[in-house]
């Protein structure tokens, strides 16, 4: 991923930044996500997760692996990929890099242009680096619902809630 000074100031970023999220998103600003996503996921049958971070696990670090690995890893272990229609997205940043990932499950993948992926990814980095956390992720649920709702309307009044709306702040 570049030279070994590089990887060494990534690998100090990462244990001295290392800490819980919780700056970027106290717990009321996670209820209010969570709200959010209950709401937008009314209007589809897409699931949306939330994982936000501040630092990769050692392991990541150690072989310089790239922050969409990681995305890639915890849509697996929450289970995004899980869902009923296969239409689960995956909100992830990763705070000391401002990396910001979409990962999609396979039938959102087929559906949904990677050019709409990088469009909400280019508006949630600009509203990140204001320190609108909270802000910049609601606005992004927005627009995945939007894509969503296109894509994979809801039919029936019932919801299904298959995985929890609330993020899950590291």
């Amino acid at each position: 991923m570049g030279s070994w000074l590089q990887r060494l100031g990534r690998q100090l970023r990462h244990r001295i930044l290392d800490r819980d999220a919780s700056y970027a998103l106290p717990q009321a600003a996670r209820e209010r996500i969570a709200q959010a996503i209950a709401a937008s996921e009314a209007m589809h049958t897409g699931q949306i997760r939330v994982y936000v971070e501040t630092a990769l696990p050692w392991s990541y670090i150690r072989r310089d692996a790239p922050a969409r690995e990681r995305a890639v890893m915890e849509f697996s272990k929450q289970r995004v990929w899980d869902t009923e229609h296969n239409n689960g997205v995956l909100i992830y940043l990763l705070l000391t890099e401002h990396a910001i990932e979409i990962v999609a499950d396979r039938a959102v993948a087929r559906r949904v242009d990677t050019a709409q992926w990088h469009s909400i990814i280019a508006g949630l980095a600009g509203d990140l680096r204001g320190g609108l956390y909270e802000e910049a992720l609601k606005k992004a649920i927005t627009q995945v619902s939007q894509l969503l709702e296109q894509n994979f309307p809801r039919q029936s009044a019932v919801a299904d809630n298959e995985l929890p709306d609330i993020p899950i702040v590291r």
